[in-house]
């Protein structure tokens, strides 16, 4: 059963009604210890190992309130979720409830209902044990955040790259204009040697320099976390056994980079380099970049034009506070992203019921074409597939928005393509402006033309590397 909270959304996704938002959900929560005459501090800090720390402060209910341990339980395990996949961390900090934290640290033991969580921030992500501390609030770290300038370089001939989990895309780029894209379809989930994902990315790069002089730089983005250009964790390579991942993946990178004579190189998180695109389209900053496609990937740019050390893996962050909700199949998280914004969420809702009946081994890019032929015709079962996942992305907004500034915002992917992506938006659009009316003033929807959306990312990733003079 739910935690109890009235939470009644004003815009239920029409083949989800069950939908339980995380905004809301603290929304309510945080009413209510106000109606208590408030409440008592609590404090988040995550660690990374070049020191950079980041706090996240807040305020949990008094015992007094006769579903304190519940609620306050239910709140902090979310919000420590949340936090680990949207900045990062080997070691968190938890402040101003030692049985809390003590509970917190049993559930992400290697063996606990997070280990993967755990693993992937420890061993995987950042090389090192990782670890929850109970601490007092005068204990908590100062805050010690790092940030960076991302790409924008465009003078030269580039070659752009964005490697999905159904797709990679491939640009060449000559003094920031684009003379050549193209997509390919793969299949790199499930696919344990690496040669095949060398081959593929080899593939795209000599494609797009077909078409190009001279090769000057090359940049590229794709699902996962990568440190210096060595991949960490990523789950294009979830199909690879660990011993070969270290072997092989670990500096595929370098590999690549060296079968096109060294030239600069740099390759980062996918959802970074959706922010960035939308940054350099419109000038603007604050912007959160939100790609569609197998998966949901996400970066920022923040209002200085700068990003930051955040992983912003939002894939495996909760927007559904259901306890019952979709898992991911990867994580086995509940209510995160990646079941409600991406190809996934599309053959989640694309069942028997709701009008759909698929082969079994029918694969999520063709799922997704199905759907948006029917919606593009005025189908209403493809639209109402659409409309439901608008109506999550207007709720995940304005959960996002508690944690980052948020101006502008930039959907890309294939999801929002066609008919069914103007649905998408117009829902999204709605909920903001019927449940969070202040948010929809503030924060601006950009819609790109189709070739943005599906090649903004390669374009953008080209911009990474500097060329010296």
């Amino acid at each position: 059963m739910n935690t109890p909270l009235s939470v009644t959304p004003k815009c239920p996704p029409p083949l989800d009604p069950d939908f339980l938002p995380a905004a809301l959900w603290n929304r309510a929560y945080r009413e209510r210890i106000q109606s208590n005459g408030g409440g008592r501090p609590f404090g988040i800090g995550l660690e990374q190992p070049d020191g950079s720390i980041s706090i996240y402060k807040a305020e949990i209910l008094n015992d007094e309130d006769p579903d304190a341990a519940e609620l306050n339980l239910r709140y902090v395990e979310r919000l420590v979720k949340f936090l680990l996949w949207q900045r990062g961390g080997f070691r968190v900090y938890l402040a101003g409830d030692s049985a809390i934290a003590s509970t917190i640290a049993d559930i992400y033991r290697n063996e606990g209902t997070r280990g993967f969580d755990s693993r992937f921030m420890g061993e995987k992500a950042y090389r090192k044990p990782f670890e929850i501390l109970s601490v007092e609030l005068n204990e908590l770290p100062t805050a010690n955040e790092s940030v960076m300038a991302l790409g924008g370089h465009l003078e030269g001939n580039r070659i752009g790259f964005d490697l999905g989990g159904s797709d990679r895309k491939c640009a060449a780029v000559i003094n920031g204009e684009v003379v050549f894209s193209e997509e390919v379809e793969w299949d790199p989930y499930f696919q344990s040697d690496p040669q095949y994902h060398l081959d593929g990315i080899q593939h795209s790069l000599e494609r797009a320099a077909e078409h190009l002089p001279s090769i000057d730089a090359i940049g590229g983005s794709a699902a996962g976390v990568y440190v210096n250009n060595e991949a960490r964790v990523g789950s294009l390579f979830r199909g690879v056994p660990d011993d070969i991942f270290e072997s092989r993946v670990r500096n595929l990178f370098f590999e690549v980079q060296e079968k096109w004579g060294g030239v600069p190189f740099e390759i980062v998180n996918d959802g970074e380099v959706t922010a960035l695109a939308g940054a350099l389209a419109t000038g603007d900053t604050g912007v959160l970049g939100v790609a569609m496609g197998t998966s949901e990937a996400v970066g920022f740019v923040t209002p200085n034009g700068n990003i930051t050390t955040w992983l912003n893996e939002l894939a495996f962050a909760p927007i559904d506070y259901r306890l019952d909700g979709p898992a991911d199949e990867w994580s086995g998280g509940i209510g995160v992203g990646a079941q409600y914004l991406s190809q996934q969420a599309v053959a989640r809702l694309a069942t028997p019921e709701n009008g759909f009946d698929f082969p079994e081994d029918m694969g999520l890019p063709d799922r997704l074409k199905a759907v948006q032929k029917k919606a593009d015709a005025g189908d209403p079962t493809g639209e109402q597939i659409f409309a439901s996942i608008g109506r999550y992305f207007g709720y995940a907004v304005a959960h996002y928005a508690d944690f980052y500034e948020i101006k502008q915002v930039l959907a890309l992917g294939r999801v929002t393509s066609g008919a069914g992506g103007d649905i998408l938006l117009r829902e999204t659009k709605n909920v903001l402006e019927t449940e969070f009316p202040e948010l929809a003033k503030s924060i601006h929807f950009r819609t790109p033309g189709e070739k943005e959306k599906r090649h903004g990312q390669a374009v953008a990733a080209a911009s990474l590397p500097s060329i010296q003079k």
